[in-house]
């Protein structure tokens, strides 16, 4: 691919992401991006698959007998917040920026990465197979997505998530450790010594929550956290001693710690019920040893663990994740990713892979 070329793709993968903001793709509803990327790619000259709102592409000389190298990001968004001022589905190019629903998380990776696999697509004499998915439903961690996706593709032997980390390398995820908790007690009325009162039941369970501290603490993803985010009762009644009281935890789980083990630990501690909602989203982290990462600290890129959960966590096999853009950006009210981003990111990306292929 000569200079010209070069610079054409570049282009190509903006008027792309254009394309895409001004489709709304919240999760469950990807089908008219999905339908996007498979007429962009068939442009290309590449064999497109699809299954469901996932789209997946091989490379030309795909070869079973070699290691495959998965690139994926997803094409799903949030809703907008209420905090907008511009149009959400309109991509608005100002002051180097593109504006827009998506533009930031995860479309800059998703389009860079869909151009590096394009770059390498018709090389031959490649060391690894390189497979490109885009997939649904990332952003409720939906089982649509990714991880219904693994099960239609050949086996994968390493990948890079493409997400917003400034394109340096997120080695490193929480798990995402979801509880619905509930303190029973027994209902009354209020005026009267009645009942036994669960809601103060729960208060001193999440005080337990509020103050608790796992000891052990990772250099890369610092202590586990846990956050109580919602509350409730049965009865609305202000005159009645609530039977029943429900609360939510969001437990945020560094890679020192099975869920198994965070779990035991808490059931010990507290008298409410727990019912964890999945086990899926468990922590991840890749070795620093690993090609890809020493690939990435060859080009000066930093090594970090990364707060939040992506696709990563659902997928059997080591993941780098690392993208263009900035964490810092996603799910805010006129969001944006500069362009400039998105082309050094797909010149990071290639230098990357040229290391590893």
């Amino acid at each position: 691919m000569n200079e010209q070329q070069f610079h054409i793709m570049k282009n190509e993968a903006i008027d792309l992401l254009k394309k895409l903001i001004a489709i709304p793709s919240f999760s469950k509803e990807e089908d008219k991006t999905a339908s996007a990327l498979e007429e962009f790619l068939q442009s290309k000259g590449v064999t497109v698959n699809r299954f469901m709102n996932n789209v997946w592409a091989k490379n030309r000389f795909f070869d079973p007998n070699k290691p495959t190298l998965l690139l994926n990001s997803h094409h799903d968004t949030v809703k907008p917040n209420k905090a907008y001022t511009l149009d959400p589905f309109e991509p608005i190019e100002k002051d180097g920026k593109l504006y827009g629903l998506g533009s930031n998380d995860a479309g800059g990776s998703l389009v860079a990465l869909l151009s590096v696999f394009l770059y390498f697509f018709h090389e031959e004499h490649l060391s690894h197979n390189v497979l490109f998915a885009a997939t649904a439903e990332e952003e409720i961690s939906g089982k649509n997505g990714i991880e219904i996706l693994l099960s239609k593709l050949p086996p994968i032997g390493a990948g890079i998530v493409g997400e917003p980390t400034q394109m340096n390398m997120a080695v490193a995820e929480r798990g995402l450790l979801v509880l619905d908790v509930t303190a029973n007690g027994k209902a009354g009325h209020a005026a009267r010594e009645e009942g036994d009162n669960a809601l103060y039941k729960a208060i001193r369970d999440i005080e337990w929550f509020k103050n608790y501290h796992f000891p052990k603490v990772s250099t890369l993803l610092g202590p586990v956290k846990m956050t109580v985010t919602v509350i409730e009762t049965e009865n609305k009644a202000h005159n009645v001693v609530p039977s029943q009281c429900r609360f939510v935890v969001d437990v945020r789980v560094n890679e020192l710690y099975s869920f198994e083990e965070i779990l035991s630990t808490i059931q010990e501690e507290i008298t409410s019920e727990i019912a964890p909602r999945s086990f899926r989203m468990r922590s991840t982290s890749i070795a620093k040893e690993h090609p890809l990462v020493k690939a990435g600290s060859m080009l000066g890129r930093t090594s970090y663990g990364s707060p939040t959960t992506s696709d990563k966590a659902l997928m059997p096999f080591s993941t780098l994740k690392m993208g263009p853009g900035d964490s810092a950006r996603s799910h805010t009210a006129d969001e944006y990713i500069y362009i400039e981003e998105i082309k050094e990111g797909i010149d990071l990306y290639i230098q990357l892979l040229k290391q590893v292929l």
